[in-house]
């Protein structure tokens, strides 16, 4: 009798995973993709920073958003998106960061990090436009719009846990400060539909300060 009460118990737990993975298979699909990914790249990083980060944070991403998910990768946050909402956000949260870049460009902790020798912007800028765009259409795009049908607003929150640990490492103010600009980029990104914004706000920061420290 135990053991046919056991069975059933089994049984019934199995068929309970199964519905509950088929309910949420996008989901499922979405987030253990995500986290092997960034494993991936933690682990076997290919070649160098800028080829891993097209790697694992786009490629891999679109091919599971076309053959596991079987969706067009535009309605990943590529489109254009509303830009009269988030033009303004572009616009405001840049010029908001200038003097605040500025400001922090100057800690010693900043300038001990982000010193390059024989700094070239034009070279930088290039190399890291591809990059930083990888690095959004991950979070702000795969993560946040892979969720966004189901969780609504709460996958603003979501990316942004991910995206505060890939910035481990880093000093210790810029990886607190991630907190509120994961959410913040999220935030544009859900409310523009479009991970443009959160693209052009994130090289801005990213070239502007590292600008600062390198050449003024």
């Amino acid at each position: 009798m135990n053991g046919v009460l056991l069975t059933q118990f089994i049984q019934t737990e199995l068929n309970g995973i199964y519905l509950f993975l088929k309910r949420n298979k996008d989901e499922a699909i979405v987030i253990s993709s995500a986290t092997l990914f960034l494993s991936l790249n933690r682990y076997h990083p290919i070649w160098n920073e800028w080829f891993s980060a097209l790697l694992y944070y786009a490629v891999l991403p679109v091919l599971t958003i076309v053959v596991c998910l079987r969706r067009n990768p535009l309605d990943f946050g590529l489109k254009r998106g509303d830009f009269k909402v988030w033009g303004y956000y572009a616009a405001i949260v840049c010029l908001i960061a200038a003097p605040i870049l500025f400001a922090t460009s100057f800690t010693p902790a900043f300038q001990k990090y982000y010193s390059i020798e024989h700094f070239s912007l034009i070279n930088y800028s290039l190399v890291n436009c591809a990059s930083l765009f990888a690095s959004e259409f991950f979070f702000r795009g795969f993560l946040l719009f892979g969720l966004k049908e189901k969780l609504k607003e709460g996958s603003i929150f979501i990316q942004m846990i991910p995206f505060v640990l890939v910035h481990l490492g880093k000093p210790e103010l810029e990886t607190v400060s991630t907190i509120l600009t994961g959410i913040l980029f999220g935030y544009i990104a859900y409310r523009g539909k479009s991970v443009w914004p959160a693209f052009i706000i994130h090289l801005f920061i990213n070239i502007f300060f590292v600008m600062s420290v390198n050449l003024l």
